[in-house]
């Protein structure tokens, strides 16, 4: 039978606490090994560059180099090999840093007290190619990014530039890619539209290879930026 390898985990947070405590969640698992432990971003650039793990726990705020600005430096290593993929782990009160984890090439995004079962699906998830971003910090980058767009009738009339992507999109894409950034899951996009899961799914797959997004967050960002919603 074809042995199928575990997914190599690396975590970096400059508290000893949280480390162990993610390790220690992370080694339960059978399908997961920890590869590697960083306190500071520098750090993480070289696990990464070492390691080549494939998933990375990143938290936001640590001495030196930040978390960000390492996801940065990461996203941007050899493409010649597969990148880690980046999740950047915050507390309550620092989601503001959602849009910048994403900008910086994030593949999910979670709070620190997210429970150990979501931590490990999460882990899973990104590792499949796709992306996560906790439900709070959804609803908080969607504020935000409606909070930045022009208010009607501030800018002249034409003057509102949208990616030629945009205009690839079907209705019913087009329909999917706004329950998309308003933060809807697949099945509650099935329900609201009165379409199969199953057909959901290709809808997604095709949006995300016409706008040239790597995952659903980055079509959320595409989506107001294009002012779709």
């Amino acid at each position: 039978m074809e042995r199928t390898e575990p997914i190599s985990v690396a975590i970096v947070d400059d508290q000893d606490l949280v480390r162990a405590g993610f390790a220690m969640v992370i080694g339960s698992q059978d399908d997961m090994t920890v590869v590697g432990q960083g306190a500071d971003g520098e750090q993480a650039v070289d696990l990464a560059s070492r390691l080549r793990p494939d998933v990375i726990l990143m938290d936001v705020r640590m001495p030196g180099m930040d978390g960000l600005t390492a996801t940065r430096r990461i996203t941007a290593l050899s493409p010649d090999r597969p990148e880690p993929r980046v999740i950047v782990l915050t507390t309550f009160d620092l989601d503001e840093y959602v849009m910048a984890a994403i900008k910086a090439g994030a593949s999910g995004f979670l709070l620190k007290d997210t429970e150990p079962e979501a931590l490990l699906t999460s882990i899973r998830t990104v590792h499949q190619g796709n992306a996560i971003i906790a439900p709070s910090a959804t609803k908080r980058l969607i504020e935000h990014m409606a909070h930045d767009m022009p208010a009607t009738g501030s800018m002249p009339s034409g003057s509102i530039y949208r990616d030629p992507e945009a205009d690839l999109l079907t209705d019913r894409e087009l329909q999917v890619l706004v329950h998309i950034a308003q933060g809807l899951s697949n099945q509650e996009i099935a329900d609201n539209l009165g379409i199969s899961l199953p057909t959901v799914k290709t809808h997604v797959t095709h949006i995300l290879q016409k706008i040239n997004a790597r995952d659903r967050v980055q079509a959320v960002v595409f989506a107001y930026e294009n002012h779709l919603v």
